[in-house]
C-alpha cells in the first residue's frame, strides 16, 4: 500500500464531503439519549430491512452528523459486528459523486473493496475494508438530495420511519 497522501488524491475530484461517523449500538433509544445529551437533534432515521438494521441520524450544534444502528435480525452483519467487536465507531462515511467510480480508483491504488452496490438514481455504495485503511471501515456513499419525509425519533424507534 502507498502513503496516504498518494492514495487522497487519485478520489479527491469524487469526494463531495465527509457525511457522518456511524455507530454500532445495541439499544437505539438508549443510544439516542446519549447523543441528545451531547446536543444531537434527531434528523431522520428507519429500517433498513435488507441489511437488517434501524439508524437514526442526530445533527450536532456545528452542523456534523451521527449515525447511530441497531440490529434488528438476528444474523444481520450488524450483530456480527457487535458480538466480535462490542459497541462503537462502525464506519465513515464520505459522500461522492460516483460510487462505482470511487470503487474502481480506490482498487486500483490497492485497497481492498467490499461490498459495492450500485443503483443508478439511488444509493450507490463500497467500502474500503479497515484492513487497507488504517483500522477503520470506509463507506464512499452516492445518493440523490431529497428531503425525507417527515417522522419522530419515536417513530423510527418503533419501526415506523423510513423503510428501506
Amino acid at each position: 500500500m502507498t502513503d496516504a497522501p498518494e492514495l487522497l488524491e487519485p478520489l479527491s475530484d469524487l469526494i463531495e464531503r465527509f457525511d457522518h461517523v456511524a455507530f454500532g449500538v445495541h439499544d437505539l433509544a438508549e443510544s439516542a439519549r446519549f447523543f441528545e445529551w451531547l446536543g444531537g437533534v434527531f434528523e431522520k432515521g428507519g429500517d433498513n430491512r435488507a441489511g437488517g438494521f434501524r439508524w437514526v441520524q442526530f445533527r450536532l450544534p456545528d452542523g456534523n452528523r451521527i449515525e447511530v444502528l441497531s440490529p434488528i435480525e438476528d444474523d444481520s452483519f450488524l450483530w456480527r459486528f457487535l458480538r466480535s467487536r462490542g459497541e462503537g465507531v462502525h464506519h465513515l462515511t464520505f459522500k461522492v459523486s460516483s460510487a462505482a467510480e470511487a470503487a474502481r480508483r480506490a482498487a486500483e491504488a490497492g485497497l481492498k473493496v467490499v461490498g459495492l452496490h450500485v443503483e443508478p438514481g439511488g444509493w450507490s455504495e463500497c467500502f474500503i475494508h479497515p484492513s487497507t485503511a488504517h483500522g477503520a471501515l470506509i463507506q464512499l456513499a452516492e445518493w440523490p438530495d431529497y428531503p425525507a419525509p417527515p417522522s419522530t425519533l419515536e417513530d423510527v424507534l418503533a419501526g415506523r420511519g423510513i423503510i428501506e
